[in-house]
């Protein structure tokens, strides 16, 4: 089964691409000339050589090697292209499994996700669909459960392509700018250890609605490479546990 993609129809235009100069051509062909020259200066030297033997495969005083610094052109970037290597391939097992006892959520689709059917989660749908359709995502994996009839967990796992800009960042960090208002979560939420930027918001109030029993909400944003991770955690009975969230939220990094 191929992998879906999200290709919305409105997408940001490619940038050009920069034009090669005559002279940067020019600077390559003779590049290449002189390695193919030492190439060769290189054989026949070694070839009047006596052999050299190689040292004994058991070595007792090796040391493991120890961590290489990043260099001066390491970016970023770079390092996204890296983590990709376990992202590029089925996004879906990479998601969260149900705790034993669960059941399976109906908030959203299981395993892949359209973008319009995820911006209907938000309060403002439309706004939502354009923005994402900006950031060029590239698909959604989805899942979600239920505990007991009182508590609804669904975890997003958001890939963008992150070919000109680092989109994933980007989302992700816009995604928490407004979460410390009074609409929202409240506060500024607890960081996630090790994840660098990612943290769980418990709202300080619960949703009410007339007629209704009030829900106890906490949602998690990280960004991991190209990939955002988003969890949201209801209860419909008391507070949300800041702990079993933070739990939840250290599995699913560890994942990726």
């Amino acid at each position: 089964m191929e992998t879906p993609e999200i290709r919305p129809e409105r997408q940001k235009p490619p940038r050009p691409p920069r034009r090669r100069g005559r002279t940067t051509l020019l600077i390559a062909g003779a590049a290449v000339l002189g390695v193919v020259t030492g190439v060769v200066t290189g054989y026949a030297v070694q070839f009047d050589r006596e052999p050299t033997p190689l040292p004994p495969l058991s070595q007792p005083d090796l040391r493991d090697a120890k961590t290489v610094p990043a260099g001066p052109g390491t970016t970023a970037q770079s390092v996204n292209v890296n983590r990709r290597v376990k992202t590029d391939g089925d996004l879906r097992k990479l998601l969260l499994k149900k705790p034993k006892g669960a059941k399976a959520g109906k908030s959203l689709s299981e395993g892949w996700t359209s973008l319009v059917e995820f911006a209907q989660g938000y309060k403002k749908p439309d706004r939502m669909f354009a923005d994402m359709v900006s950031d060029d995502p590239r698909r959604i994996a989805t899942t979600s459960w239920e505990e007991r009839g009182e508590v609804f967990v669904t975890v997003n796992l958001i890939q963008f392509r992150d070919d000109d800009i680092l989109a994933a960042r980007d989302w992700g960090m816009s995604q928490q700018s407004y979460m410390s208002l009074d609409d929202y979560a409240g506060n500024t939420g607890e960081p996630i250890p090790g994840s660098g930027n990612g943290r769980v918001y418990v709202y300080d109030k619960p949703f009410r609605q007339a007629g209704y029993e009030p829900v106890y909400e906490a949602r998690v944003i990280a960004q991991r490479g190209d990939v955002v991770m988003e969890i949201s955690y209801l209860n419909n009975t008391r507070k949300v546990s800041a702990k079993a969230v933070m739990s939840l939220a250290k599995q699913q990094l560890e994942r990726l």
